[in-house]
């Protein structure tokens, strides 16, 4: 009986410092406020959820594996504040979801993960993948993440990273088919912060792909800080366009951010089929978690264009107001 009771004091010590060893935090964002747009067919008003950040509920984790390694997961569902709907029906966990392995390597992850483009936002677009400013509104970002994924990142001490990905299509008989090639290099130290993004995703069929090929960086100046991207979107049939992006980010107090934004989407297939748009943003922080927000824009169409809007050459007019909470 001595030695079963030792025994099991072994085995619940070893479990003890094994989970001592472990963490796994739950975490959030709630974010609703007030949305006035007219995307050509009548103004829409009304409380929307996820104006500055996706609402989202999320779970990550780390296990220190001992020499410098560590095992990380991360699962994230994203839902409408507003309704208290699955943002997406087909999927809980439709953000990220993924398990990696970390080192002084770099990191290593697998399954659901961000896009290149979208991973990088911060670095070129001065409202970060946010508000009405949102370059994703005219730019190409081939998705904000992508299913199926090896993707490896690493941050090298000297200002360098980078990432490289393969997300595998998974159609029986032609691995070409759906899958997607990815990879980013950049620097970030000091004021400075560049990056260049490639993307590159076969059709169904395999035979043709759709490629974007993104540059862009910002400098911090402290009160002022300038941000500027270039991005060349080819593939099958008729894309073939052109994205560019000058914007600046004003940093009033610790507390409080203007910024602004303009891009043009020129279409060197179809005639006629540019677009434009200018924006304007403002956050105060109330506290380390919760801050206040609003934002306008206006995305203009050629009359063969028609991004944002129900009908082409349309225009597009966005105003929100409201507040983040972050857990």
């Amino acid at each position: 009986m001595k030695k079963t009771l030792c025994a099991f004091s072994m085995l619940a010590s070893v479990a003890g410092a094994s989970y001592a060893q472990s963490s796994v935090t739950m975490y959030g964002v709630v974010d609703l406020g007030l949305k006035i747009e007219n995307a050509g067919a009548g103004t829409v008003t009304g409380i929307d959820s996820g104006n500055q950040s996706v609402s989202r509920v999320g779970f990550k984790g780390t296990e220190d594996l001992g020499n410098g390694l560590k095992a990380n997961f991360v699962l994230e569902a994203g839902f409408s504040a507003d309704t208290g709907a699955q943002s997406d029906a087909t999927r809980f966990f439709n953000r990220q979801s993924y398990v990696s392995l970390a080192g002084d390597f770099g990191e290593v992850k697998l399954g659901r993960v961000q896009t290149m483009v979208f991973t990088n936002s911060a670095v070129f677009d001065p409202f970060a993948d946010t508000l009405a400013g949102d370059s994703v509104r005219i730019f190409n970002y081939g998705g904000s993440r992508i299913d199926n994924t090896v993707n490896y990142s690493f941050n090298a001490k000297n200002g360098i990273n980078g990432q490289a990905a393969y997300s595998f299509g998974e159609v029986a008989g032609n691995s070409s088919a759906s899958r997607t090639v990815a990879g980013a290099i950049g620097y970030a130290s000091g004021p400075l912060a560049t990056v260049l993004t490639y993307q590159d995703t076969k059709d169904v069929t395999g035979n043709d792909s759709a490629k974007t090929t993104l540059i862009g960086g910002n400098y911090n100046f402290g009160l002022l800080q300038p941000f500027i991207a270039y991005a060349v979107n080819k593939g099958p049939l008729t894309l073939d366009t052109r994205d560019a992006l000058l914007g600046l980010k004003i940093n009033l107090t610790s507390a409080d951010t203007i910024m602004t934004s303009y891009m043009q989407k020129r279409d060197r297939y179809t005639d006629n089929a540019d677009a434009k748009q200018i924006a304007i943003g403002y956050t105060h922080n109330l506290s380390v978690r919760t801050n206040l927000y609003t934002s306008w824009a206006r995305l203009s169409n050629d009359d063969n264009a028609m991004y944002r809007v129900v009908a082409p050459g349309k225009t597009d007019k966005l105003f929100n107001v409201g507040i983040r909470h972050k857990f």
